[in-house]
């Protein structure tokens, strides 16, 4: 159980929406249960009463003899072990950064325990394990207000999006923005993935840049490479060749839908690229790279939403052109959607 714990997968048996978490409130060890929530790509943590359990195989800090650590790696293991217990690397078990809204942080850590490990400030921030030396980083968001009337943060052109003009669809609107920075851009966010991967491909040197991302896609990518494997692929390396797009920048193409899912960073548009080439690699082996390359990706795509439907979406598959080598949208809208040639 330890073991799951720090790997931050789901425990077997408990559903994400009610696990459990043991806190000590003087000498006593309580039970709490550890509720989050999906809001607007952000994940939520209250602690709320729960039913006695039993405590055996939890790691705590005064369970393992860690009182004598610093009130800062105490602080880092408590959250750590937190975001562990509700899935924080997935479902694929391969992610490595988690969003997070400022005042949902609170929910999770005293005020200490924020200042302690910084969290309070909107960035990426990096997490050491005392236990073990891994890293999970933190991403607190940049509030979604903080665009002027323009539609910019600073010197970077985000634009606005149609829920700010239809009541409608205010709902669908980002919670906030992670703010990448020239140095925090390579941050691994899964083992295949980079912060830098989803960036709006302009404006190369603005910084810093304002990015929208829900994990659940880039859990989706990590999976996808998986069923890859399985079907005999040898994937090591998928280009993300569009990421997030902001509003201003995906209302400059042609042919991009003016609602598209881009735009609220739960889509990525990719190819297979283990030589890293810029090209799709031939999946088939036919000595062609084709359509018939991108269909391997999308067949992925439906195996993965079988075993895992809460990261149904979208998949379409693209033709190559001048442009650019074949690819396969893939999104996590939260309904099936299907297009395109494979």
């Amino acid at each position: 159980m330890i073991d799951r714990i720090r790997r931050g997968r789901p425990l077997a048996g408990v559903a994400l929406a009610a696990a459990t978490v043991v806190v000590f409130a003087g000498a006593r060890p309580v039970s709490a249960a550890l509720t989050p929530s999906v809001a607007a790509d952000t994940v939520r943590f209250a602690l709320v009463p729960a039913l006695d359990l039993p405590v055996e195989g939890v790691e705590t800090a005064a369970t393992t003899g860690e009182a004598t650590r610093s009130a800062a790696d105490l602080a880092a293991i408590s959250l750590l072990d937190r975001l562990a217990i509700a899935g924080s690397a997935g479902q694929s078990g391969r992610l490595r950064a988690t969003v997070v809204a400022p005042a949902m942080l609170a929910e999770s850590l005293d005020a200490t325990g924020v200042a302690l490990l910084g969290l309070g400030e909107a960035g990426v921030h990096t997490i050491v394990d005392p236990r073990d030396g891994s890293t999970h980083s933190v991403m607190t968001l940049v509030p979604f207000s903080a665009r002027d009337a323009r539609g910019r943060i600073g010197a970077y052109r985000i634009g606005s999006w149609i829920g700010e003009r239809s009541p409608a669809r205010a709902s669908t609107m980002p919670a906030g923005f992670i703010k990448v920075t020239a140095e925090n851009a390579n941050t691994q966010i899964s083992e295949h993935f980079r912060l830098r991967d989803f960036l709006t491909k302009d404006q190369a040197n603005v910084w810093p840049k304002y990015l929208v991302l829900r994990m659940e896609v880039v859990d989706k990518l990590e999976l996808m490479i998986d069923e890859m494997r399985l079907m005999g692929h040898d994937v090591q390396h998928v280009t993300v060749m569009s990421g997030f797009r902001t509003p201003q920048y995906n209302g400059q193409g042609a042919g991009r839908a003016s609602d598209s899912r881009h735009q609220y960073g739960d889509a990525a548009d990719i190819f297979v690229d283990n030589r890293r080439a810029g090209r799709m690699d031939d999946l088939t082996g036919d000595g062609r790279v084709d359509l018939k390359d991108a269909r391997v990706i999308s067949q992925a795509a439906e195996r993965v939403e079988r075993k895992y439907p809460s990261l149904v979406g979208g998949v379409g598959g693209y033709p190559a052109t001048s442009a650019h080598p074949p690819f396969v949208h893939v999104d996590v809208r939260g309904h099936r959607a299907r297009w395109g040639s494979p």
